[in-house]
């Protein structure tokens, strides 16, 4: 493949298409690989609906029954050699990134100390180490789940972020959307109505479980998370990259703001949903 074919959707195993993608092609590589948990990841999808003699009660004391639908894809989460698994990807996907590009690495906080050594010998060259191409460790905090009585509840995920240029690359703090000031009355009214910009914290919401962005596949990340990478780390007309596509989020949130994507999964299911995602993105955006 000598040029990006861009907004695909491959069915593929990833280090197999990663290798037949040409070099300094795509601006903004967002992927959020297994977790290496140790469980099998699935989530079974059900819909209500209004029945006398149904099992569980709604608002007002209505009565509903609850149907259980086709089950989520799913998979084993555990590896031998988890740093071993991500190496080769992350040596192509570096490869992959154009000279002012971004790689963005979701994880967890089990192996995200592992994995940064890695990428900081990974982005090292003769022009510069990699510890100088690493921009921040956003902290994506959550408050959903159970909670833990015997240690703190882990509620929160890490976002790795690095550039191929430690001091020339896309940022467009502009474009992000803003958030409410913890204290709005110690800064105005005019700016606790403008909202500020976030910082490496990002405190948002796991998608619903009962809202419109729940798709039921395993993993799934809230819209917002991905908008926000996409909008300030690469303009309009860029290519972004997601190899560990899933669900689609990172299509979605390319296609809605005007940036061109490749997803790429070998999971049937996985494809079968970003197709339609995609197909509704397109089609409620004009």
């Amino acid at each position: 493949m000598n040029r990006i074919q861009m907004n695909r959707i491959l069915k593929s195993e990833n280090l197999t298409a990663l290798r037949k993608l040409p070099s300094a092609s795509v601006e903004l590589i967002y992927i959020d690989p297994p977790f290496n948990s140790g469980v099998t990841q699935q989530r079974t999808r059900i819909r209500t609906i209004r029945d006398e003699a149904g099992d569980r009660t709604g608002f007002g004391g209505l009565r509903y029954r609850t149907e259980k639908l086709a089950s989520a894809p799913t998979f084993l989460d555990q590896f031998d050699d988890y740093i071993a698994f991500l190496r080769p990807r992350l040596v192509e996907a570096i490869r992959i990134l154009k000279p002012q590009g971004s790689l963005f690495l979701h994880i967890d906080p089990r192996e995200v100390h592992y994995a940064k050594v890695l990428l900081d010998q990974l982005f090292t060259t003769e022009k510069h180490s990699g510890r100088d191409c690493f921009q921040n460790e956003i902290i994506w905090a959550y408050d959903y789940g159970a909670r833990s009585s015997k240690r703190w509840p882990a509620k929160h995920d890490n976002i790795l972020w690095y550039t191929r240029d430690p001091k020339h690359y896309t940022f467009n703090l502009g474009a992000t959307d803003r958030i409410p000031y913890m204290a709005p009355t110690l800064v105005g009214k005019e700016k606790a109505a403008r909202g500020k910009t976030p910082t490496d914290v990002w405190w948002h919401t796991i998608v619903s479980p009962t809202g419109k962005e729940k798709t039921g596949y395993p993993t799934q990340k809230p819209l917002g998370i991905l908008e926000r990478i996409v909008r300030v780390h690469s303009n309009p007309g860029d290519t972004v990259l997601d190899f560990f596509a899933g669900s689609g989020t990172t299509g979605v949130a390319a296609a809605r703001n005007n940036r061109n994507y490749l997803l790429i999964d070998e999971n049937p299911e996985a494809i079968k949903l970003m197709r339609k995602r995609l197909k509704d993105a397109l089609t409620n955006s004009g």
